[in-house]
């Protein structure tokens, strides 16, 4: 792989701002969001009087703990524009999720909140490796998603030629990949899997195509699956974060030259680490639920969101800001199984070690009397699809998943191409087990 280790001179001056001129920023910009908030949306007003604490209160970056947090149930019980702190004419975009599960949450931005998100993902691209220039390949779904039109004003604010593919449609995706010649792709790395198994079915070597960047988000994954996919393409795989609640993506990125986890575009958004539980805020280094408050969104401030992700905050090293280490898992997705916590990405990382078995998986639960029951799904490589191999190949993921994790699986090994595909967000776990 190439060394994109960038020109330091190319970075943003704050990128490698000294500690306190990043928390004096900080702190001049909370105040003037929490004010913001406050002022504007009377939700935020209800909440701060209801704890009692007013803006004027914040004297320090400390001084946040004593703020009330907010969550998706708060977006969802202000639905549609009730969170917004600016009057609708001003919003000039509108996100939000599928709702799926209730009400869809919806997210809002001012041209100034599109100006400086494009400015983040710019910084992120670059970060990841991605120059002036480059044409970059879009493949993540477009639509109120943030995925693909956050991608997509990131790269054109870098000066980058930007292919809009989307989701979707595998084979015209490597098709373009193997006729446009671009060095950069953004997706979710579920999805990237399948574009390699569309390069195989193709007689295309990966390494022998363009590509050099590959940035991967919108879902947790494993370093062993970094590897996994750096290796099939010779690239560079680094991850992105954001959730649209705080922007999209473009929140934080992993530096190409370090991969040791993701910077915060501190700037921009404050970040904590609490206990899940009890909501106490946690020392960097501890491992716990993250949590932002923006600093400088117009439409929609955000104060103290409860993320449910999982991570630790780590100090700075390519760049001042501090990093998050890759998410773990959600605490909201998190399987108790029988009294023990399961993450997919635990699953994923076992799978992984297993030669005979590809990186397609999914979870089922089920329940039998009253024991519950997980059975991973997974697929057999080419080498190993004979009925001895596939069996030897469950056994031994039967054993990883016991012996580290520590609970016992059934594990259904099927054929190349039996498990259902991605074409954006992979759906991990099928839970089947009957609703209480």
């Amino acid at each position: 792989m190439l060394d994109l280790t960038p020109d330091r001179a190319s970075l943003d001056p704050i990128e490698i701002a000294s500690r306190d001129e990043i928390a004096a920023l900080q702190l001049s910009r909370m105040k003037w969001s929490l004010a913001h908030a406050y002022e504007n949306v009377p939700h935020y007003r209800a909440s701060f009087d209801a704890k009692g604490v007013h803006p004027d209160d914040l004297e320090t970056l400390a001084d946040l703990a004593k703020f009330p947090f907010t969550t998706k149930h708060d977006l969802r019980d202000n639905y549609p524009f009730g969170m917004f702190a600016v009057p609708r004419e001003k919003i000039a975009r509108l996100h939000g999720s599928s709702g799926t599960t209730g009400k869809p949450t919806v997210v809002g931005y001012t041209v100034r909140d599109i100006d400086i998100w494009s400015d983040l993902v710019a910084r992120s691209i670059r970060a990841s490796g991605g120059r002036t220039g480059d044409i970059v390949h879009v493949a993540y779904g477009y639509g109120l998603f943030t995925g693909g039109l956050g991608a997509h004003y990131g790269a054109e604010r870098l000066g980058c030629t930007v292919v809009p593919v989307s989701g979707g449609m595998t084979e015209r995706q490597v098709s373009l990949i193997d006729d446009f010649k671009p060095r950069v792709i953004m997706v979710t790395p579920s999805y990237m899997l399948s574009i390699l198994d569309e390069f195989r079915r193709k007689g295309l070597d990966p390494r022998d195509c363009s590509l050099a960047v590959g940035i991967f988000g919108a879902e947790p994954w494993t370093n062993s699956m970094r590897s996994e996919i750096e290796q099939a393409f010779d690239m560079h795989a680094v991850d992105i974060y954001g959730l649209s609640e705080i922007m999209g993506p473009g929140v934080a990125n992993e530096c190409v030259e370090t991969k040791d986890g993701l910077h915060i575009w501190e700037d921009h958004f404050y970040p904590e680490i609490i206990d899940p539980v009890t909501g106490a805020v946690l020392p960097d280094g501890e491992m716990g639920e993250l949590v932002f408050t923006t600093l400088s969104k117009e439409a929609l401030p955000m104060v103290r969101y409860r993320t449910r992700d999982l991570t630790r905050l780590l100090p700075g090293t390519a760049r001042s800001m501090r990093r998050m280490e890759k998410i773990t898992g959600r605490s909201d997705d998190m399987i108790i199984l029988r009294g023990v916590n399961v993450f997919p990405t635990q699953i994923e990382e076992q799978i992984l070690k297993c030669s005979g078995l590809a990186p397609h998986f999914q979870i089922e639960l089920s329940r039998t009397g009253r024991m519950d029951d997980m059975t991973v799904h997974v697929e057999c490589t080419l080498a190993a699809a004979d009925a001895d191999a596939r069996a030897a190949s469950a056994r031994e993921l039967a054993h990883h998943i016991k012996s580290t994790v520590g609970v016992s699986a059934r594990i259904d090994v099927a054929e190349p191409g039996q498990v259902a595909r991605s074409e954006g967000k992979a759906k991990r776990v099928v839970d089947n087990r009957p609703r209480a």
